[in-house]
């Protein structure tokens, strides 16, 4: 005879405090949806503008997550798998960017990268200008979203353990097949979410890039330097491409968290099976 399953449930209180909580997160994005003007819609996210900054906000958020990827990695796995004096205070470096505002990250890479900064000075003296271009915008964007991979690949690393790479390497495989035929295997679920994650907030960043790269159209000018320039001349256009943001922020989300779901409820339903 099975026991009958019992599902934990939260008191009703909490739970209406709960739903009280997700009101609050919602019902602004509910209000921009209403506040977009369908019979304008198609208007206004194929102006010139627009489509510029939607094509450089996707350019660049894209060469940032796979410059993400591969300075990452490593990252990760120094930080996680590496002992070595001050490991907790060169994790903080790492994810200070998670708690400083943005723009302060934009001023931090104008003193570092701007043209009379620390090493901007000298890379001009090479002929190398990295300020106020498309490259100041992925490091903008990589400076802010990095830190999101690196938290995504430490709890994988974490949950997995090392039992497995250990197993390896006593039978005799080198550091580099261990990485690449038990590692990253093992971290694609984590690594699939960190660079969903990682795009995310590169394709939403804001501060740093106005601050570090400016506003040039087709330049330097992504999707919310746009929605933040169109807030002052033309708000119902500021709605719409807001609308865009929040849809590929929705999309990103459901695709980063609905597979965690789906392998969560997979392992319930063998356990009670």
């Amino acid at each position: 005879m099975r026991a009958r399953e019992v599902r934990v449930r939260p008191p009703a209180g909490l739970a209406v405090v709960g739903i009280l909580g997700g009101a609050v997160l919602l019902v602004p994005f509910v209000a921009l949806v209403a506040g977009v003007d369908l019979t304008r819609l198609p208007e206004l996210l194929t102006s010139p503008s627009a489509l510029d900054a939607l094509g450089l906000s996707l350019r660049t958020a894209l060469t940032a997550t796979a410059i993400c990827l591969v300075i990452g990695t490593p990252l990760a796995l120094v930080l996680t798998r590496l002992d070595f004096p001050g490991r907790s205070f060169a994790r903080s470096l790492v994810l200070l960017p998670l708690v400083v505002p943005p723009v302060v990250g934009g001023i931090a890479l104008t003193e570092a990268f701007g043209r009379r900064g620390l090493i901007g000075e000298h890379l001009q003296l090479l002929g190398i200008d990295i300020a106020f271009t498309s490259a100041a915008v992925v490091m903008a964007q990589v400076f802010v979203s990095l830190p999101f991979l690196v938290v995504a690949l430490e709890g994988a690393l974490l949950t997995r353990g090392e039992a497995h790479e250990r197993t390896a390497l006593s039978l005799g495989a080198s550091p580099l097949r261990t990485f690449l035929t038990v590692t990253l295997p093992l971290l694609v679920p984590g690594l699939v979410a960190g660079l969903v994650l990682t795009f995310a907030r590169a394709l939403g960043e804001f501060g740093a890039t106005i601050t570090f790269a400016g506003s040039l159209q087709g330049t330097t000018r992504t999707l919310p330097l746009q929605v933040y320039l169109e807030r002052e001349t033309d708000p119902e256009a500021a709605v719409a491409l807001s609308l865009v943001l929040v849809v590929v922020a929705l999309v990103v989300i459901t695709v980063a968290y609905g597979r965690r779901d789906r392998r969560r409820d997979g392992r319930r339903t063998g356990a009670r099976a």
